[in-house]
């Protein structure tokens, strides 16, 4: 026999010496002892060696390797000592009698523990048809513990450890399917009900180790809705009063699925004989707290509840103990303990010994009846819990999309009248006793809610439902209001801070996903005042928690005329709790001892008309950020650094969110505190902590795009309502002279560096032309000096930064700054960093619309004295760009567009411009053809019509002219994006002369596209794309119109040749294109009712103009098409007016005329 070596000696010291601590207990002595006598060992095929060997396993296993057992809680097998003992535990199990099939299985599922990708070569004997872990967990084996030991094993050989191999296929399907099969079958007779819960647990954890380990796909459908039975059978496993029998398998549906419940019996009669036991269970479980505070199972049961009925109502009054505080779920893990799901799970193999503890006999519980029934609810919870983590690594393994037809089955909805409610997690969260259990249940809805935003958004109750069926959006709308009303259940009725955090974070979940501007009030002012107490809970968790709440409420499709309300509440009210304390507010300046500066004298003088009731959030928000703390920290403030006198640091960064949010969102209640607001981001950016340092910058930048929003051109809000420039011009002069600067410099954190840039390119326009000019110059030079930094995050913000300020009236005529901006600018297109290139291509975009706005101007000063060479640089740049990736190429091309839009003639007949120029609209053609996102095609589009109107360019006589136009006809009459066909048509309807369209051939090949592209507008398998048809239409019409006013006798014939054709759709489409504006379509068309018809009274005119050729008709024929147009829409319109050059025959016209009244209709139709 191979000698074997096990690995035990303490941590950091040699196997056989003496620990160093005080006398260490016994575990740790005889541990060493048995090791060294293990070591000792020499092969020996005798019956006495091995019998020596099997006492000395024998031994080992007895050992205590439980945490302060003084035993290293790891064991270290090598490869070849592993393949030793895995095909000696093999053999064993088939060649050795049954009943020592028990201690071998504990061995081996200790040897297969994160073991499973070093155990290949024996799949075939633990898991092939004939394995021996199959037979054993059968459900035909006679022996219930042996059948629990051999899932055990599967699951440990599942288990897998990041970075190693998985299990080679079909083994992890096979041991999905055993473990499937185990959750799906009943309880033997011959089976306790202890070692059932251990069977259970040992499957859950076995799936959940498949699904982490991404190996195990569930794309089937009936193999998902086998797993999510099960596991909603296995949710409520032991659950009190409570008893469902489900499907085998869930089917998606948008119904709740059956889920049968016996019979309840009559309330009095079960009152009645449950109330005395109810009582003394009560007053022994009080007892049983006092003298066991402390043990691990006090955990478990400290905050179990007692939930009696009360007649006649479908609710449920909670009563339930306080939980000793402990640190808050987190996000990623599940709390769940034991050997199946818990701490096997992430601890190393012999940690706690859970591979050892699976008889029932072993146990530290009490043979007395109460003790084991305290075990049995423990181990129940255990199953329990073990469902809910599995439930969770369910769901991060499939898709959402998929996970919402389930959405009925695990989410409550409003039940009938007269109909219990559906099981959900939501019963767990209000009826399970273990506040473990609530936690994780409350983790999995959150899990779910997590993105469901678009999923939630069908919901719709505005409006009172009167219908013989209940629609879609109306269910989702009762479970969302059902959700809000159990999860307010369930935050007044917890107790335990753990769990109570879970809750308000679910709460905050739902309330960001849920779409409250098609739900009815009072959802959210259930939610905001249920809130408002914890704000000053004693557990720092739940007070974070809270705040995130609280800036879930004033995100959500802000601004809700409802939270609107909210905020303008009293501050006072809400605030009444027990464990909570009344935030100190008071006067305005209620956070300063004395003003800081000049500037609130000012302010108050000059502050805008706001709402007359100060919000109460904001001034609480600022309290919290820059007030001491009322009292010294508890054990629970977690985020409270020594000697700290503020409040806990999450506390003080959730405060600034919801300050951020409120500025994003509700500006007009912000901008009272605008200057007060500023101080405190001073004072958060003179911290020496850089999160709380950051979360300022993000305010500032929230409040400069909220002062920018209040003075766009299409802004609503009127002029007194605004804040005035000469305050904004204070608050962003004390920024500049506080530590904004000191932030930009801050090398050693680049974030915080990228994030005052974002902030420093928020400045009110119109302010910045006010700042003193030193300060002015502070901010340009503070900018070009960033954008050589080796931070990308920084070059990318500062990139970004250039090309908002080189958009400023005082900035973009500056030839110098332009010119220094460009060269930055440029620099950064050259960025290894994708991020950075697309930053900078934005700007180049923005700087290239700055020269266009400087072409406008009057003075062409700027033209002069801008450089060629750069254009020249600019252009290559541009080209280079434009065959970047997506992101870089949509506004690469519109620099492009810009910059050919630019071109001076003195450009144009320069030698080194002609092969850049024929260059960059090859790369404009190209990107047009390309199957590319569609914004860079729309760009591409946009850019080719900038290109049309300079005048300078040899349009129509230069051989890329018939390349361009090719390009946009084939992209305007088969684009599948109907926003790309419209600026197409757009690009075709810019040239002014006829001559810039080419031959006749090139300008019929046009006019037959677009004539195409209108027969088309409505052929799309797109729903999306339906809404811009009257706008693709529109713009095709006035193309059309444009190419007729353009016409020469040459292009007569073919036009003729078009309409005998298609003469009755181009004319209705016309018609709709002239009567559009004044039925108040919003078709995206640049001309009003009155020059719509001015444009086809143009066309006429022109057409009547042409000397046609002798004996050709063509001109009356399009002379009459015109006039017919307008006849019609004079009838139609009611007005009399006279159309130029009528002919007198217009019967002579070759197309069908359609009669006013049939045509009426068919518009009235459209």
């Amino acid at each position: 026999m191979a000698a074997v070596q096990v690995a035990g000696s303490l941590p950091g010291e040699p196997t056989r010496e003496v620990p160093r601590e005080p006398p260490p207990p016994e575990q740790s002595s005889g541990f060493r002892c048995l090791s060294a006598r293990l070591c000792a060992l020499r092969p020996d095929d005798s019956s006495s060696a091995r019998t020596e060997i099997h006492l000395l396993f024998d031994q080992l296993i007895s050992e205590n390797y439980s945490e302060g057992g003084g035993v290293a809680p790891e064991v270290i097998v090598d490869e070849q000592n592993l393949d030793f003992l895995l095909a000696y535990a093999i053999s064993a199990l088939q060649q050795c009698n049954s009943w020592t099939h028990m201690e071998i299985l504990q061995a081996l599922a200790a040897l297969v523990y994160c073991n499973g990708s070093k155990c290949q070569k024996y799949l075939p004997d633990l898991l092939g048809k004939s394995g021996i872990l199959m037979k054993l967990s059968d459900l035909a084996q006679p022996d219930p513990e042996v059948r629990r030991a051999a899932v055990h094993c599967m699951a440990n050989l599942c288990l897998s450890v990041p970075g190693q191999p998985y299990l080679e296929e079909p083994y992890p399907n096979i041991c999905f399917q055993a473990f499937l099969t185990t959750l799906q079958s009943p309880k033997s007779s011959d089976m306790d009900d202890i070692t059932f819960c251990m069977l259970l647990q040992n499957a859950l954890k076995g799936i959940q180790s498949l699904l982490n380990g991404g190996k195990m796909k569930l794309t089937q459908t009936e193999e998902l809705g086998a797993l999510l039975a099960v596991l909603k059978k296995s949710m409520f496993h032991g659950l009190p009063g409570l008893n469902i029998e489900l499907p085998t398998v869930l089917y998606p549906t948008p119904l709740p699925q059956y889920d049968g419940r016996p019979p309840v019996r009559p309330q009095q009669s079960e009152s009645s004989a449950s109330g005395p036991t109810a009582n003394k269970k009560k007053k022994s479980k009080v007892k049983s707290k006092k003298i066991q505070q402390g043990e691990e199972e006090e955990e478990e049961s400290s905050g179990e509840r007692e939930v009696a009925r009360v007649p006649s109502s479908g609710r449920e009054h909670v009563h339930e103990g306080k939980a000793p505080c402990s640190s808050p779920l987190g996000g990623q893990s599940l709390p769940v303990e034991g050997s199946a799901a818990g701490k096997d799970r992430v601890s190393p193999p012999f940690r706690s010994a859970s591979w050892k503890r699976v008889s029932s006999s072993e146990s530290d519980y009490s043979d007395a009846e109460g003790g084991m029934q305290s075990k049995m609810r423990s181990y129940q919870a255990k199953v329990r819990q073990g469902a809910l983590a599995c439930f969770l690594s369910t769901i991060k393994s499939i898709e959402k999309k998929v996970l919402y037809g389930y959405w009925s089955a695990f989410v409550p909805d409003t039940p009938e009248l007269g109909s219990p409610q559906s099981v959900s997690l939501m019963t767990l969260t209000l009826k399970d006793p273990s506040p473990k259990t609530r936690a994780c249940a409350l983790q999995v809805l959150s899990a779910i809610l997590e993105g469901s935003k678009q999923f939630l958004s069908v919901a719709e109750d505005t409006s009172d439902h009167r219908r013989a069926f209940t629609p879609f959006s109306v269910m989702i709308a009762s479970s969302i209001r059902e959700l809000h009303r159990c999860l307010l259940l369930a935050l007044v009725a917890e107790s335990s801070s753990q769990t109570l955090t879970q809750i308000i974070k679910c709460l905050a979940n739902l309330v960001s996903n849920s779409p409250y501007n098609r739900l009815k009030l009072s959802l959210l002012t259930k939610v905001w005042n249920q809130i408002k107490p914890y704000i000053r809970h004693k557990d720092v968790n739940v007070r974070v928690s809270s705040f995130t709440l609280l800036g879930a409420i004033v995100s959500t499709h802000a601004p809700l005329p409802e939270v609107q309300l909210l905020l303008q509440q009293p501050c006072s009210s809400g605030f009444n709790n027990s464990n909570s304390a009344t935030p100190h507010l008071s006067t305005p300046d209620w956070w300063k001892k004395a003003p800081s500066g000049p500037f609130l004298e000012e302010a108050s003088v000059s502050s805008p008309k706001g709402t007359s009731e100060p919000c109460w959030l904001i001034r609480l928000c600022i309290s919290t950020v820059v007030l001491p703390k009322e009292d010294s920290c508890s054990g629970s403030d977690a985020g409270c650094a020594a000697g700290s006198t503020y409040e806990p640091s999450p506390m003080r960064l959730e405060a600034l969110q919801v300050l951020a949010h409120l500025a994003r969102g509700y500006f007009s209640m912000a901008q009272v505190y605008l200057m007060e607001l500023g101080e405190v981001i001073c004072k958060c950016m003179g911290e020496a902590d850089p999160s709380i340092q950051l979360h300022g910058a993000k305010l500032l930048e929230e409040l400069g795009t909220g002062l920018i929003q209040q003075y766009k051109p299409d802004s609503s809000i009127a002029s007194d309502q605004r804040v005035p420039v000469s305050l904004v011009v204070m608050f962003w002069t004390m920024m500049l002279n506080g530590p904004l600067p000191r932030a930009l410099q801050n090398s050693e954190h680049p974030t915080l560096q990228a994030s005052a840039c974002d902030a420093l390119s928020s400045i009110l326009p119109e302010a910045f032309s006010s700042l003193p000019s030193d300060r002015q110059i502070l901010c340009i030079t503070m900018l070009l000096g960033l954008n050589d930094s080796k931070n990308r995050l920084v070059k990318a913000a500062t990139s970004r930064a250039l090309g908002v300020y080189v958009l400023f009236p005082c900035l973009r005529q500056d030839v110098i700054f332009v010119a220094d901006t460009a060269n930055a600018i440029l620099m950064s297109l050259q960025d290894k960093s994708l991020n950075v290139r697309a930053k900078a291509a934005w700007s180049l975009g923005n700087l290239t619309d700055t020269l266009i706005v400087n072409m406008e101007t009057p003075d062409p000063s700027f033209q002069e004295e801008f450089s060629g060479l750069l254009l020249l640089k600019m252009l290559r740049s541009a080209i280079e760009a434009s065959r970047d990736k997506d992101k870089v190429k949509s506004n690469a091309v519109r620099a492009l567009g810009n910059l050919l839009h630019f071109l001076q003639p003195s450009h144009i007949e320069k030698p080194r411009f002609a092969e850049i120029i024929e260059e960059s609209i090859q790369a404009l053609i190209s990107t047009v053809l390309i199957e590319a996102a569609m914004k860079v095609r729309w760009n591409a589009c946009y850019a080719m019509g900038n290109v049309f109107k300079n005048p300078a360019l040899p349009l129509g006589t230069a051989p890329w002219t018939s390349q361009a136009y090719n390009a946009l006809t084939s992209v305007v009459t088969s684009c599948k994006n109907f926003k790309v066909r419209i600026r197409s048509a757009t690009a075709l309807s810019i040239p002014s002369k006829r001559e810039h369209y080419g031959s006749v051939d090139q300008y019929v090949q046009i006019w037959n596209a677009l004539v195409t592209a209108l027969q088309k507008s409505e052929d799309t398998t797109d729903f999306l794309e339906f809404k811009y048809c009257a706008s693709l239409r529109t713009q095709i019409c006035q193309a059309l119109i444009h190419l007729l006013s353009l016409a020469s006798a040459s292009d007569l014939p073919c036009i003729r040749e078009t309409l005998e054709l298609n003469g009755d759709m181009v004319q209705s489409f016309i018609l709709q294109f002239l009567k559009s504006g004044t039925e108040g379509e919003d078709t995206g068309a640049p001309h009003n009712l009155h020059e719509r018809d001015q444009l086809v009274r143009t066309a006429l005119e022109h057409i009547s103009s042409i000397q046609a050729l002798a004996g050709d008709t063509a001109k009356r024929a399009i002379m009459g098409f015109l006039e017919d147009i307008l006849t019609i829409y004079c009838d139609l319109s009611g007005s009399q007016v006279a159309l130029p050059g009528l002919t007198t025959h217009r019967s002579s016209c070759i197309y069908r005329k359609l009669p006013a009244e049939l045509m009426f209709s068919q518009f009235a139709l459209v």
